[in-house]
């Protein structure tokens, strides 16, 4: 059985359909790559599925139940996780505390203490700051280091990641990459929308391509990758397996 499942999700903001019947499933264990050009949907349906987005039509299933239009605070509490874009903290909390918020109210947990998971937590991102750090002087890239120690406190089964490699310099992903790999290791699934191809063909078992809301394609990395629709919709010939094989 799939971790999720959509089956002809879709969203429409007035005349714009943004997420247009698409169907996905994600094993447990996998890394799953959503990609596609900018504005093909990828956030929208990631906002579908994780409770901020009641979708117009299609359904959602989580770990075998239907949890289509359930609300976000649903969704966490049931084990699915996310970070942001954008991450949008309390400036005036610590690091600590914030990803302490999010060991407080997720998952049920496995008996460690709230404090304890968030600074293992911490630890586990590399988050390059003392515990106490207030946020409002932490930079972008510490400030997605903060959010995926927040994302992985609240105890996900399934981890939904937004553009974490973005704004990263080349040797800074490495670091990252084996971070995500040692928190599939862990037994969390992760769905990744990311643009950074050396991320994308370096992490992700299968990948699925959006165009315009819709799926055009769906399967192993560097058979999708190879895919002529997909060069030609999105990665161009500059981005196929052989020239990031090395």
């Amino acid at each position: 059985m799939a971790l999720l499942e959509t089956h002809g999700l879709t969203k429409r903001f007035g005349g714009l359909l943004a997420v247009n019947r698409v169907s996905l499933s994600v094993h447990q264990g996998e890394i799953l790559g959503l990609v596609g050009p900018n504005g093909a949907g990828k956030t929208v349906f990631l906002n579908c599925i994780a409770g901020m987005l009641r979708p117009d039509d299609g359904r959602v299933s989580f770990q075998g139940a239907d949890t289509t239009g359930a609300t976000a605070e649903r969704m966490c509490h049931q084990g699915l996780a996310r970070t942001f874009q954008m991450p949008q903290p309390f400036p005036r909390m610590t690091a600590l505390d914030t990803v302490l918020v999010a060991a407080q109210f997720g998952a049920p947990g496995n008996g460690m203490a709230p404090r304890e998971l968030a600074r293992r937590c911490l630890v586990e991102v590399a988050f390059p700051h003392p515990e106490t750090t207030l946020v409002s002087g932490l930079n972008t890239v510490e400030l997605k280091r903060l959010d995926l120690a927040r994302a992985l406190a609240s105890r996900p089964k399934l981890l939904l990641l937004d553009e974490l490699a973005a704004g990263l310099m080349t040797g800074q992903l490495g670091p990252l990459m084996d971070i995500i790999r040692r928190v599939r290791d862990s037994g969390v699934t992760i769905i990744m929308v990311e643009h950074v191809m050396p991320t994308i063909m370096g992490l992700c078992d299968r990948l699925a391509v959006l165009r315009q809301g819709e799926k055009i394609a769906d399967g192993p990395t560097r058979e999708v990758a190879r895919d002529p629709v997909v060069i030609e919709a999105y990665l161009g010939e500059r981005h196929k397996p052989d020239a990031t094989s090395h």
